[in-house]
């Protein structure tokens, strides 16, 4: 099974631009299918790949031009500079979850399995889905389901899940199931099951706090004319992008010149957000919900 099919590949491509002398920056290394498409553009060029996932080395590529850490992309600034750049041409983020993790049921990413709720991203980080379920007081539960997962019932679910907790640990996706029954409809489980699994998921990684960094080190990283070219996959994610796109801040405040010019780092080179084309839909349904936005640094 391939490791992770690699979403909207020539539309990130040519989005970039890529200078054949230029540095690169994938910042989610994954199955390197990106990876793989810009060193193809690059003569004396480099690319530094991105990936805190030990089984995503298994994908790295034995090429000169290719340099992979074996961190998280919150600290892209401080890797950058340990390899030598001061700034990139480009950067490149695909910030879903890759067709392996959902697919390996030990990962525990996937309402599919009846597996044990993990969803660490970085394995050798000690906190897990269960460590949210089983210690997060009422407020903090209800908080994490209703920021990252957008449930209308986030203090319903949270109430259960303490309940249930008093007398035996939630530990596995069954668990967690048995545990919130009473507020699971009936004909709909698996769109609450996936804002649920995205909630918990969002929480463990600190996704949105690890994006709001990332974004803040890309823009000073990147070169006037640069390019940043980001995937998202929910309207959490995709709404910070877009913010920090428009306005070059992560609170999407707008700030004007003295003649009323919108003041912002980026030039847009995506009106609207690209989406996968109906033959990528065919091939790879998990394409549907991204969205792909690029900026150009001014």
């Amino acid at each position: 099974m391939e490791y992770h099919v690699p979403i909207m590949f020539s539309e990130c491509i040519e989005g970039l631009n890529i200078k054949p002398n230029g540095i690169y920056v994938d910042a989610t290394f994954g199955g390197g299918g990106h990876s793989r498409g810009i060193i193809d553009h690059l003569t004396s060029g480099k690319l530094i790949a991105f990936d805190q996932d030990s089984d995503a080395q298994a994908n790295i590529i034995d090429d000169e031009r290719f340099i992979f850490v074996h961190h998280n992309f919150k600290y892209l600034k401080n890797f950058i500079k340990y390899h030598g750049y001061e700034q990139v041409d480009g950067i490149l983020a695909d910030l879903g979850v890759s067709s392996h993790h959902f697919d390996e049921e030990e990962r525990g990413f996937s309402y599919r399995f009846d597996s044990e709720l993990d969803m660490r991203m970085n394995r050798e980080n000690p906190f897990s889905a269960k460590d949210v379920l089983n210690k997060y007081e009422l407020k903090e539960l209800t908080r994490v389901f209703k920021e990252y997962g957008e449930l209308s019932n986030a203090y319903k679910l949270a109430q259960l899940i303490i309940l249930h907790r008093t007398e035996n640990q939630i530990n596995t996706t069954s668990d967690l199931f048995e545990a919130i029954k009473e507020a699971t409809p009936q004909n709909n489980e698996y769109k609450l099951y996936a804002k649920l699994f995205q909630a918990l998921r969002i929480e463990v990684n600190k996704e949105l706090e690890v994006l709001e960094q990332f974004l803040v080190q890309a823009s000073k990283l990147l070169k006037t004319g640069g390019r940043l070219a980001i995937i998202t996959f929910h309207s959490l994610e995709d709404r910070m992008v877009k913010n920090f796109f428009k306005t070059g801040k992560i609170s999407g405040e707008i700030e004007k010149d003295f003649y009323g010019n919108l003041q912002t780092p980026f030039k847009m080179v995506t009106k609207k957000p690209l989406e996968a084309q109906k033959e990528e839909l065919e091939k790879n349904s998990r394409a549907r919900s991204a969205k792909l936005r690029i900026v150009e640094k001014i």
